[in-house]
């Protein structure tokens, strides 16, 4: 369980104090509108309304006491760059700002953020490659050019071993499980696959797109 602070009930900010909720982790909420502190409640440890960029008002918070700082601002950037240096200035040890350009992920990474997300453009990215193609069911981008997709299995490789197929070798992906109702990741190379399933594959984004002609 970690302790969390998150600044910014927007949008972005009240799913991601939703999602911390039901991880179990402590969550304190910090914006200056009475409004959506209010709504927010149900979903945190903790909420103080009063303005991010106010030292006195920062300062009584305990900074260095949270594992992690999420800078949820996204209507007023300077505001969000302002609250980024001046957490880092209270001690915070782990800053994560929001961005929705590239000017704005250089300054936020300047002024104290360890690392900046993009929900829109991530999300654009996520939703434009899972219904791009009817084989897919799930996609998780990761570093350097990899991705796990959940992808139906393909129609030639109905009634084969994993083993005879020899993916590894031949096209450098990896098959983590097999789903067929709920996911089994205890699969080995005598493991049969059949059309109906799905499978969960790890590799290069782009030769995954090639095999599965996404």
């Amino acid at each position: 369980m970690k302790n969390v602070l998150v600044v910014g009930a927007g949008r972005f900010g009240t799913y991601t104090c939703m999602k911390l909720h039901d991880m179990g982790h402590q969550v304190m909420m910090v914006d200056r509108n009475e409004e959506r502190v209010r709504k927010i409640l149900p979903y945190v440890t903790n909420a103080q309304i009063g303005d991010s960029t106010d030292s006195s008002f920062m300062s009584q918070l305990g900074i260095r006491d949270f594992d992690l700082c999420i800078v949820a601002i996204g209507d007023d950037f300077l505001g969000s760059l302002e609250t980024t240096s001046l957490l880092e200035e209270l001690g915070a040890t782990r800053i994560v700002a929001r961005a929705t350009t590239g000017s704005q992920e250089k300054f936020l990474l300047r002024n104290g953020a360890m690392a900046v997300v993009y929900p829109e453009r991530q999300l654009g990215s996520w939703t434009a490659i899972r219904f791009s193609s009817d084989n897919i069911s799930n996609y998780i981008e990761l570093m350097d050019g990899y991705s796990i997709f959940e992808l139906a299995v393909p129609a030639k490789w109905h009634r084969k071993k994993l083993g005879e197929l020899d993916l590894r070798n031949r096209y450098g992906i990896n098959i983590l499980g097999v789903k067929n109702g709920h996911m089994n990741m205890n699969i080995g190379v005598d493991t049969v696959l059949e059309q109906g399933q799905t499978v969960l594959v790890l590799g290069l984004t782009e030769n995954i797109q090639k095999i599965f002609y996404l």
